[in-house]
């Protein structure tokens, strides 16, 4: 499974004097199975790329496909796309409206048109994977905490078997745990069920700590795509953009400018735990 960009953009109200380029001449591909990490600060075109993926908005121009295919092409099927690039929209838990748990998440394979036992099944695997238990089933959704919400809805999406999830902001408005949790969740998805992992976050610790790829977008354009580590070597220029480097990375450098022969890669907690006591061994042998 890939997803493949070539030379797209979107401009938002294109026939007036102040058109808005969403997105710049963006070309990438997203391979199976991967943990992409998407960042760029508000107005970056984050959330106008990934509603490109799943044909939620189409290209003022460039061209998208999916498994070598245009999906621009008349004999494409979208219905399909939908169903196997999944998104969640930041706050998805506003999207929740059916009485209990178990019949919000039946809802998405309901419109594929399966078995009744088939629906149910999906409903239940789901549940399991975002780490709900039959307990869950008959409560309410609108009376379950931040976080069980959230991982409804994310339960609902993946109800359609998608190959790719798309998350917009998933942790928006949680407490850290609530927000550890979550991403812990779609952690274990990606190692477990091997499904490709699209994360939009402002938050530089957790992409640090979860994701393999880094994009960086800025004024519509793709301006870094790389692992965290080698995106973040650029914090200065991260720093132009609005955004910043792990605050681990600002300390292994401030180390280093006071004499210390510490590594400046480390962009997380457990890699700047690693380093320091490197050096503290060294010099204590």
């Amino acid at each position: 499974m890939s997803i493949k960009l070539e030379h797209v953009n979107y401009i938002y109200e294109p026939d007036t004097a102040f058109p808005v380029h969403a997105t710049d001449d963006v070309s990438l591909e997203i391979h199976d199975g991967e943990f992409i990490a998407l960042i760029g600060h508000t107005g970056s075109g984050k959330s106008t790329l990934i509603q490109h993926l799943n044909g939620l908005i189409h290209p003022t121009s460039g061209t998208i496909y999916y498994n070598g295919k245009n999906i621009a092409d008349a004999d494409f099927s979208m219905k399909e796309l939908r169903s196997k690039v999944g998104l969640v929209f930041q706050y998805p838990e506003h999207q929740l409206f059916e009485m209990d748990v178990f019949t919000d998440v039946c809802f998405g394979p309901k419109n594929l048109g399966l078995s009744e036992e088939e629906i149910e099944q999906r409903a239940k695997d789901a549940l399991e994977m975002v780490g709900l238990d039959e307990s869950y089933y008959k409560q309410s959704p609108f009376e379950l905490s931040g976080g069980q919400k959230r991982r409804v809805a994310i339960a609902g999406v993946l109800a359609m078997k998608p190959e790719v999830l798309i998350l917009d902001e998933p942790t928006a408005g949680l407490d850290p745990k609530g927000r550890d949790e979550i991403l812990d969740q779609v952690a274990w998805l990606h190692k477990n069920s091997h499904m490709t992992i699209i994360l939009v976050s402002h938050s530089m610790e957790d992409v640090a700590r979860y994701a393999q790829r880094l994009i960086v977008m800025n004024k519509g354009k793709v301006m870094f795509d790389a692992t965290p580590v080698e995106v973040f070597r650029h914090y200065k220029e991260l720093e132009t953009m609005g955004l910043a480097a792990p605050q681990v990375t600002y300390i292994a450098h401030a180390l280093k400018e006071h004499g210390l022969d510490i590594n400046t890669d480390v962009t997380t907690v457990e890699e700047a735990k690693k380093e320091i006591l490197r050096l503290w061994r060294q010099r204590t042998c």
